[in-house]
């Protein structure tokens, strides 16, 4: 397979760089969305609390539930949003979706603390 990667986008400030929070979590569970075909329901630890991020992982996996236990990054300063009667209290940071690969997650070297800041 030959990849060819996208043009880098327009320059932005490091300001505009410090307003996304991106932090680690370790993924407790992952459970169906009712009446997706798409979407998975994340339980994630970020140390002091936990929240539910909804990910598009359904047709990416042939089963979601291996990344449980597993540590990533996650966008959790963005506002809660409704899918499919269930809320979403982030994002998931993935690797390859947008360039139309198999998406991947985008992971610490090592174990870190849950919750620990990108940057």
């Amino acid at each position: 397979m030959t990849f060819n990667p996208a043009e880098i986008k327009p320059q932005i400030s490091m300001l505009d760089l410090d307003k996304i929070d991106i932090r680690v979590g370790t993924i407790l569970s992952v459970e169906e969305v009712a009446n997706s075909d798409k979407l998975v329901k994340l339980r994630v630890s970020f140390g002091n609390h936990q929240r539910t991020i909804l990910a598009a992982l359904k047709q990416e996996r042939e089963n979601p539930k291996v990344i449980e236990g597993r540590q990533a990054l996650f966008v959790v300063n963005l506002p809660t949003k409704k899918m499919r009667n269930e809320l979403s209290e982030g994002m998931l940071f993935d690797i390859g979706y947008a360039d139309g690969l198999v998406p991947v997650l985008a992971t610490p070297e090592t174990t870190v603390p849950d919750g620990a800041r990108v940057g």
